[in-house]
C-alpha cells in the first residue's frame, strides 16, 4: 500500500536522528521504528498512489463521456426547437 522506499527513508531518518547510544543497538531499533511507522500508516484511511491514479483516469474518461453527451443533447434540443 505504501512505497517501501519512502518508508525505509523515513525509518532511516528517524534512526539517524537518535542519540548515539540508541543507534548502537543496531538494526533492531531500525526494524522496530519501521514496524511502528507501518502500523500507524495502516491505520490511516488512505489509498495507494496506484489506486488513486486508476481512479483519476476513470474520472477523466467519465468526464469526457459526459461532455460528449451534453454536446449531443444540446444538438438534439436545437434540432427539436427548429421544428
Amino acid at each position: 500500500m505504501f512505497d517501501p522506499k519512502k518508508l525505509e527513508q523515513v525509518a532511516k531518518q528517524i534512526h539517524e536522528s537518535m542519540p548515539q547510544p540508541v543507534k548502537e543497538l543496531g538494526s533492531d531499533v531500525e526494524q522496530k521504528v519501521r514496524q511502528a511507522i507501518q502500523g500507524q500508516l495502516n491505520k490511516l484511511d488512505v489509498v495507494s498512489r496506484e489506486e488513486f491514479d486508476v481512479q483519476t483516469q476513470v474520472l477523466l474518461r467519465t468526464r469526457q463521456k459526459l461532455t460528449a453527451m451534453e454536446q449531443k443533447l444540446a444538438e438534439l434540443e436545437e434540432k427539436l426547437s427548429e421544428k
